[in-house]
């Protein structure tokens, strides 16, 4: 029976976090069209009736938009002022960060040493695990994941001699976890020597 309930909140869970962004983005967009309506329906008259000029005219305009702010936050300065812009507003927002690094990790823009793929030792047995950050003593905070939702699960702090560092990439242990464990071969295949504690 908890395995069924723990099935059934991970599928939610894993389910959300995929569906709610795309219906977010998709009612941006429409929201973003009904807002910029008025500015191309002079345009929009000029064309044949048939056509739906006004709603295909809006889009092209939300979508140069979001081109040109893409392009914009590409530059040195438009990265200042979305850096600004992230820790003031969207930073405070709960669970930001860690979506956001997680992002950035599937994308394979790897930054920093977070969310780096490991095995670590929990009672017997080797679990996989993602390494939050390195201690100053040589213990680790690791964040385990459930199967097969890599994005709800545990933290732990952990010695380092029960932390073993994987070489592969973040997608491919992302990929195992989801998979309920298929491809763990590759991942003991890639385990680091231990850390001294």
């Amino acid at each position: 029976m908890k395995f069924a309930r723990e099935f059934i909140a991970n599928a939610l869970i894993g389910g959300a976090l995929v569906v709610l962004p795309l219906y977010l983005a998709v009612l941006l967009l429409l929201k973003g069209m009904q807002a910029v309506a008025g500015l191309v329906r002079p345009i929009a008259e000029l064309l044949p009736q048939w056509l739906p000029a006004e709603n295909i005219l809006a889009l092209l305009l939300v979508l140069i938009v979001c081109f040109v702010v893409g392009v914009v936050v590409r530059t040195q300065a438009g990265r200042t002022i979305g850096s600004r812009l992230e820790a003031a507003v969207f930073g405070k927002i709960p669970g930001y960060g860690m979506i956001r690094g997680l992002t950035q990790r599937m994308a394979g823009e790897a930054g920093e040493s977070v969310w780096k793929p490991a095995l670590v030792e929990i009672e017997d047995a080797l679990v996989p695990a993602f390494i939050i950050e390195r201690h100053d003593d040589g213990r680790f905070t690791v964040f385990v994941p459930s199967v097969p939702t890599p994005l709800a699960g545990a933290v732990y702090i952990l010695s380092g001699t029960r932390v073993h560092p994987l070489d592969i990439p973040f997608a491919q242990a992302v990929q195992s976890i989801s998979k309920w464990g298929s491809g763990s071969k590759a991942l003991v295949a890639a385990m680091k020597v231990p850390n001294a504690s």
